[in-house]
């Protein structure tokens, strides 16, 4: 007997290799239909939220891709049906994007990948089938699915918090999460019988968001960049820098108060201040 196709994925996996393709070959397509915060927030272009994850850096960034998609993707539609598998997916690639804006919307940032969504299928994957082991990719060793998805939130954040690689963790961290709610959401019993599995990977998304949230001035204000990196962007002035992060300090005083900052935040106003200081004395003594 032969095994049920997964046609949405494969079809997904197509589409996605050949619109890559065209992207290879066309700087202008590109352009126009990749992520990119100033286009979506001031030119309303929130179609790049989804067609970005058909573009990729190159063969290499797109077939580690679309083997994810493969390995994980079929699994889960064959498991959940076609309309939770496009469900999950582009629910994840447009929460992956989302959190990735607002990551960078103040950056000039360029962003491409099916990455977000892989992600959302792969965690969609670890609650569907709770009991499953994952691999890392030519490494013969497999562990929990619970264990692999909470190591890779780790990876995810610390890769954000160090600027780690030509690769966006942030659009994997939010695609990841939305992914496993959304399959959460449809799929209720796959709760209820594994509410461990479940929490245990939930609640330290949440923690991250909420960290994210509450600590402007952790969010990268530097960019990846490369010629051919699955993230490419332009590295902000240092000034620029600078003044975004008194702009989140002097936000953080307004809502929340002046013992609301940390040591690090306390020591960036005193040396802006004393630099504004010395200026200012510098210009008297002219």
């Amino acid at each position: 007997m032969h095994e049920p196709l997964a046609i949405c994925n494969l079809l997904l996996i197509l589409l996605t290799v050949v619109f890559s393709y065209l992207g290879f070959r066309s700087r202008a397509l590109e352009a126009k239909y990749i992520f990119h915060p100033e286009a979506i927030l001031a030119g309303k272009e929130y179609y790049r939220l989804v067609t970005s994850a058909f573009l990729h850096a190159d063969w290499q960034h797109l077939s580690f891709n679309m083997l994810s998609l493969f390995l994980f993707g079929n699994a889960v539609e064959l498991a959940a049906g076609k309309t939770q598998f496009l469900a999950i997916y582009f629910g994840a690639v447009v929460g992956g994007n989302l959190l990735s804006l607002y990551v960078h919307r103040h950056h000039e940032y360029r962003a491409y990948g099916a990455s977000g969504g892989v992600c959302g299928i792969i965690f969609a994957y670890i609650l569907l089938f709770p009991g499953s082991s994952v691999s890392m990719y030519f490494v013969p060793v497999y562990v929990p699915g619970w264990l692999y998805a909470i190591g890779y939130l780790a990876i995810s954040f610390y890769g954000m918090k160090e600027h780690r690689g030509n690769v966006g963790h942030d659009a994997h961290l939010g695609g990841a999460i939305i992914g496993l709610l959304i399959a959460a959401a449809l799929n209720p019993s796959s709760v209820s019988d594994n509410p461990i599995v479940f929490l245990v990977v939930l609640v330290p998304a949440i923690l991250l968001l909420v960290y994210l949230w509450v600590n402007p001035l952790f969010l990268p204000v530097g960019s990846f960049f490369g010629a051919k990196s699955k993230t490419r962007a332009e590295r902000l002035p240092k000034y620029k820098e600078e003044n975004l992060q008194l702009d989140a300090i002097l936000e953080k005083i307004a809502s929340k108060g002046m013992d609301s900052l940390s040591r690090e935040e306390k020591a960036l106003l005193r040396e802006a201040s004393g630099k504004y200081q010395r200026r200012a004395e510098s210009k008297g003594e002219l």
